[in-house]
């Protein structure tokens, strides 16, 4: 009996995989990345919370990381509607694009750099020693996306 509903999970959940990923194709690894440091950094954050001058954790702050969080998705819809427009207007003009939601990929792995950088600065505020090279690697990695979105900006206003 047990087995059944194991094997009942594993199917749910690899339908729900399967059709996100139909869904979002490229989006789909940045968008599950999105969500897990979603988790992680709300989670540290409370549990760093503590350790901040004025320390505890407060509906009020609460409420309003959610909502920041929520604003970032939303960030990432915007992306993906730029996305939509880009197609639309390559396609009335006779063009293909050779590809599917790229600025909102670019949204999203840079919210996901922030929240990397934001465990990072939770996990020291906790306490935890991160390994040197960490943070200035993330800061790299989010560097290079702000630069892929400049270069882009640039190509266009030339």
């Amino acid at each position: 009996m047990k087995n059944n509903y194991v094997n009942t999970a594993k199917g749910f959940i690899t339908a729900v995989t399967g059709c996100l990923s139909s869904i979002l194709g490229v989006l789909f690894v940045p968008v599950l990345l999105l969500i897990v440091s979603n988790v992680i950094d709300y989670i540290t954050g409370l549990m760093a919370a503590s350790q901040r001058p004025g320390g505890g954790i407060s509906s009020y702050q609460s409420i309003r990381g959610i909502a920041k969080k929520v604003s970032l998705w939303l960030l990432v819809i915007v992306g993906a509607m730029i996305d939509a427009l880009l197609k639309y207007s390559a396609d009335t003009l006779g063009f293909t694009m050779p590809f599917r939601f790229l600025v909102a990929c670019v949204v999203a792995i840079w919210i996901v750099c922030n929240e990397i950088i934001s465990i990072l600065e939770n996990m020291v505020d906790i306490g935890i020693k991160i390994p040197s090279f960490l943070m200035p690697l993330v800061k790299s990695i989010k560097a290079y996306g702000e630069n892929i979105s400049g270069t882009l900006t640039k190509d266009r206003e030339e």
